[in-house]
């Protein structure tokens, strides 16, 4: 369970990972001195090691699961293979990251406001400067840890420059000698403002439109230290802006190549961990079961006389497909996720919990237009009003403060309230005292997991993303199945984003899935014709 256990550490304290601290006010090399601190070292802060060893002992307690095929124990890992792991599960998640989210974008980090690291870089940061105004103010003022600001600096403006900045390089070159600017302050004619105002003109010729008001107010401070320490906060912003060009100018050409980046990353954890598919072998059984028990319900008589059904028929895409749809179904509390949709495993759950909310806006509105009668069908905004209502109310619904039960009674009286106020409006009779109240009852009723009209809705849905999946090739989307005609944008919108990342998926891991399918549906199959000659 080594990569398992890898990519759930990497992926909990992947929101403080994937953002590149540097910090605000803090120089560079100069307090790292001072603090022994690496700047812009990521950190994740928020996740105690106590949370971590305990997701992790939850992936490792899912793999012997009963379902769970029987592997090799795992070999002994040295703590040079663990680091080199750790390092490529890094690589490839950030990779693949880049690649799927195409609102990625480098942050700075931000410390918990009473965290022991936040106390320690304040009291060191103060440390630093303190030091600096100190030497400033001395008579004559010593210049040393200004002139290795003056040489961080300097280092940064040249770090922000094309090849082809000739001119520019000669300057930063020139104005920042160092030589010259020590030999200055030994004859006590140095004149550091005139540095600075320099340092900010160029900042102001190298940095993006967006840092344009951050330039503007550094001509604002007075004083030298408060200014060097705004100048440093201005830098990091511009490293980051810089970062984030340098991820939108390969993102075209890393999609080319993470496919393939991905498959041999895992590829190298299999041979070091042979059970790194165990829960993915787990999890494509349960999907061929499940497609094999369906056929044979659709043809009970001839599973009953043990004629080869069921399960021979299936082919490796239907069962993947199917596969895919259970992710949407899944108990990501008490059960770990497969390994190769492992990264995926937070875009997957927001995908689940969206179809449960548009699950019910849906069946909140079949019911309040089978109710209202045709009267209310084609009224313009009528039912956007009624999602607005819906969606408002159910914020939060996975919340265990949630109460769904309120929140329907809440929907009911709003509902009931909006079909008045457009039937009046429209010319046609208000719902009666006894209508009301049983459009209210029924929109109550749908807390309950046994709901007829909850059910048929999530069986359409569910249709409609099985439909897409099968098709996915093609450039249309199926055709919405009846009922979900309110819904039909909110739907389409979720199903291009999960097909997008299936196909993804597909694309790195599918010859490791057609291998397991290969095994698992020759299995069944040599087990039904077995039956069938017993018969």
């Amino acid at each position: 369970m080594l990569i398992h256990s890898l990519l759930h550490l990497f992926l909990f304290s992947e929101k403080n990972q994937l953002k590149m601290s540097q910090n605000p006010d803090k120089p560079h090399s100069s307090e790292e001195k001072l603090s022994g601190l690496e700047d812009g070292q990521v950190e994740s802060l928020d996740n105690p090691d106590r949370s971590i060893r305990k997701r992790i002992q939850q992936s490792a307690s899912g793999s012997h699961r009963d379902d769970t095929p029987k592997a090799s124990p795992p070999r002994p890992v040295s703590i040079e293979e663990l680091m080199e792991t750790a390092k490529g599960v890094t690589n490839m998640a950030l990779a693949h990251e880049i690649v799927v989210n195409g609102d990625f974008q480098i942050k700075p980090a931000e410390l918990p406001e009473h965290s022991l690291e936040k106390k320690v870089r304040d009291i060191v940061h103060k440390a630093f400067w303190d030091c600096l105004e100190a030497q400033l103010k001395e008579d004559p003022p010593t210049y040393d840890h200004a002139i290795k600001l003056l040489g961080e600096i300097k280092e940064n403006l040249l770090s922000f420059l094309l090849p082809g900045h000739t001119r520019l390089r000669s300057q930063i070159t020139e104005v920042l000698d160092l030589d010259l600017i020590k030999q200055e302050a030994e004859n006590g004619a140095l004149d550091i403002s005139k540095l600075v105002e320099f340092v900010i003109g160029m900042m102001g010729t190298l940095c993006a439109p967006a840092r344009d008001e951050e330039i503007k107010k550094l001509k604002d401070i007075n004083g030298i230290v408060p200014l060097f320490r705004a100048i440093f906060s201005v830098l990091d912003l511009m490293k980051m802006d810089m970062a984030n060009f340098a991820v939108s100018s390969i993102r075209p050409k890393l999609m080319q190549q993470s496919a393939e980046y991905e498959r041999k990353k895992f590829q190298e954890f299999l041979e070091k961990q042979p059970n790194s598919l165990d829960l993915v072998t787990s999890w494509l059984q349960e999907a061929a079961d499940d497609l094999a028990k369906l056929r044979c319900e659709m043809l009970a008589p001839h599973c009953s006389d043990g004629a080869t059904g069921g399960a021979s028929a299936l082919c490796s895409t239907a069962v993947q497909n199917h596969a895919y749809l259970k992710l949407l179904k899944w108990d990501h509390i008490n059960r770990p996720f497969p390994e190769t949709v492992l990264m995926d495993q937070t875009r997957f759950q927001e995908i689940q919990l969206e179809l449960e909310q548009l699950l019910l806006t849906g069946t909140v509105l079949l019911v309040t237009f089978s109710a209202a009668g045709s009267a209310l069908v084609d009224m313009p905004g009528f039912a956007e009003k009624i999602k607005t209502i819906v969606k408002v109310l159910l914020t939060g619904m996975h919340l265990p403060s949630f109460n769904l039960q309120e929140s329907l009674a809440t929907i009911g009286e709003k509902v009931c309230a909006e079909v008045n106020s457009c039937l009046s409006q429209h010319g046609f009779t208000p719902f009666s005292a006894e209508r009301e109240t049983g459009l209210k009852g029924q929109i109550q009723a749908v807390a309950n997991p046994d709901n007829t009209i909850c059910k048929l809705i999530d069986s359409r849905i569910e249709k409609f993303l099985e439909n897409y999946l099968a098709s996915s090739h093609q450039k249309s989307l199926p055709a919405i199945p009846g009922g979900l005609g309110p819904i039909q944008r909110e739907l389409e919108e979720i199903a291009v984003k999960y097909v997008r990342l299936v196909n993804y998926n597909k694309m790195v891991f599918s010859p490791y899935y057609d291998a397991v399918l290969g095994k698992i549906l020759t299995k069944e199959e040599s087990q039904l014709v077995g039956k069938s000659e017993e018969s």
